[in-house]
């Protein structure tokens, strides 16, 4: 018997006139994991939120979900509450308490568990999820992965059936992610846990997942296991360009058999397929210009006076006309350091300039009048209206741009992750900063708005902006910047030309650069792994 069943389930929003999901049906056996796929706005938040009662909507539901043989829409709430969990891409938003150990506790609390079992229970959780070391500290104090492994913890804790996952991943560097997805496989393998996961960044699931399921506008395109959806998957080039490099590989070059899915499999494919006589692509060295855009020197920072520093004699130069990213792991400074680029935090000590010109030396906003602008990790603080159009409207932007005037009337908030980041870029662009400083811009962006970004941000490069980016996303790294640095404990790594930075990384590199290194040099884009191959036909 099926341990999750959906039938003909559909939503609608309030004001909305057509469902954000509709006639939707697909059942999952105990321990699978279902990857749901789809283009931002398609409707999966939306379905996956539908999955628990606690967290639908509010908006006009019909269908049935049914996990063990009984119909949610029935449960009592004690028992709904436990039978299925779910984590959010926010795990600022679901964390509840100021300490790790009381959030563990916090759900059984609400159960009316006893002390003792409590304890336990916290005790467990803390030492499967590697969290006794940090049970006593405060919540706000962990790093983004830390927090995300909490929520994690503190949603399993309940020990729910089916858990429901929704783009986990979304805000976790390359190794952060990685322990998060290994462990929820993990969790799959030893307590036959049935997983629903939507992401946009599929290199870290997609080897674990058993069914794909892909949505488009809210309807079901399929519902199959990995293997038959992966065959699917190669004859739309849209679904095909939101895969993970592997499957992008194989399919470029009219791979024969499985497709592979992760890293091993798919450098099999191309070291048992093509050789090696040509070794690497001629490409032109950058040369940056004379001009200094942005200059750091010396710069200190700490939030609290007796706090250690967070930013500690940090150096960076970055020139007129650059594109340059910072790369590095969760809550080492990556986002204050921006802020502080950005004139938003001031430094303990050190000096900022921007265009030669001292930070603190630009008065009443001057430094954002066609200057200097920032997108922030979280857009929602820079939405103040009820709807799109007023959104633009105080901006006088008169002609949406990036496709939003489909949008107009929806509130900020309905939007999918991707659509908030474009409406936000929207507005941070109408400022006609001549340096644009990014955080995460990637984040929650499908397939087809990234490549949609990476083309606005090319096209404002042409036009001599200065692009300076914060990103875990090593692939947009690799195809938009010229230059890049890793962030270390406070301090920034030599800058190097991007692709030979990502060349010898270890952890912080592309999948094509793990696919293709020691066989091929200096790949680090499924692109150039693929021209690469197609010089060294066998």
């Amino acid at each position: 018997m099926a341990i999750l069943s959906v039938e003909s389930l559909s939503f609608k929003y309030p004001l909305c006139e057509e469902p954000a999901v509709r006639d939707i049906s697909f059942e999952l056996a105990e321990g699978e994991i279902l990857l749901v796929c789809g283009a931002g706005g398609s409707g999966k938040s939306t379905l996956l939120h539908c999955l628990k009662r606690e967290v639908i909507p509010n908006g006009e539901l019909s269908g049935r979900v049914i996990i063990d043989g009984r119909d949610t829409a029935a449960l009592g709430v004690r028992e709904s509450a436990c039978l299925a969990g779910f984590v959010t891409q926010d795990c600022e938003q679901q964390i509840v308490t100021d300490k790790v150990w009381h959030e563990l506790a916090f759900g059984l609390e609400n159960l009316g568990l006893g002390r003792d079992e409590i304890a336990v229970r916290v005790a467990e959780a803390a030492a499967y999820f590697g969290l006794n070391d940090k049970l006593h500290r405060d919540t706000a104090t962990l790093s983004g992965g830390e927090k995300q492994m909490l929520a994690l913890a503190s949603v399993m804790i309940m020990d729910p059936r089916i858990l429901v996952l929704d783009e986990p991943c979304s805000q976790l560097d390359p190794v952060a992610s990685q322990s998060f997805t290994q462990t929820v496989a993990r969790l799959v393998r030893e307590r036959s846990l049935t997983v629903i996961i939507a992401e946009h960044r599929l290199d870290n699931i997609l080897p674990f997942a058993d069914k794909l399921l892909c949505l488009d506008e809210g309807r079901l395109r399929f519902c199959e296991p990995r293997t038959k959806a992966l065959e699917l998957i190669a004859e739309d080039g849209k679904l095909l360009r939101a895969m993970p490099a592997p499957v992008r590989i194989f399919h470029s070059l009219d791979g024969k058999g499985e497709c592979p899915c992760d890293v091993t499999s798919a450098r099999r494919f191309v070291t048992g397929t093509f050789s090696n006589a040509v070794r690497s692509l001629e490409r032109q060295e950058h040369k940056h210009s004379d001009s200094k855009a942005v200059e750091i020197k010396g710069l200190c920072f700490r939030y609290k006076k007796n706090q250690h520093d967070i930013i500690k004699d940090l150096d960076l130069t970055v020139y007129e006309g650059e594109i340059f990213t910072v790369l590095g792991a969760n809550g080492l400074g990556k986002t204050t350091m921006l802020s502080l680029a950005a004139g938003a935090l001031r430094a303990v000590s050190g000096s900022i300039r921007v265009f030669g010109k001292k930070i603190k030396d630009y008065k009443n906003g001057s430094l954002y009048s066609g200057t200097l602008a920032m997108l922030p990790q979280d857009v929602t603080t820079l939405f103040l209206n009820n709807s799109v159009r007023e959104e633009l409207s105080d901006m006088h932007i008169t002609e949406p741009p990036f496709g939003l005037e489909r949008l107009l009337d929806k509130h900020p908030y309905d939007l999918s992750g991707g659509e908030r980041q474009l409406l936000a870029l929207a507005k941070v662009l109408s400022l006609r900063p001549k340096i644009l400083l990014l955080d995460e811009p990637t984040k929650s962006l499908d397939a087809e708005s990234r490549e949609r970004l990476i083309g606005i941000l090319r096209e404002l490069n042409s036009e001599g902006v200065t692009i300076i980016a914060v990103s875990h996303d090593t692939e947009f790294c690799a195809d938009i910047s010229h230059r890049s640095a890793v962030f270390l404990s406070g301090r920034l790594s030599e800058p190097s030309d991007t692709d030979r930075l990502l060349s010898r990384n270890s952890f912080f590199t592309t999948p094509a650069s793990l696919i293709s290194r020691r066989h091929y040099e200096g790949a680090v884009t499924a692109e150039q792994v693929t021209e690469l191959c197609l010089k060294n036909l066998k």
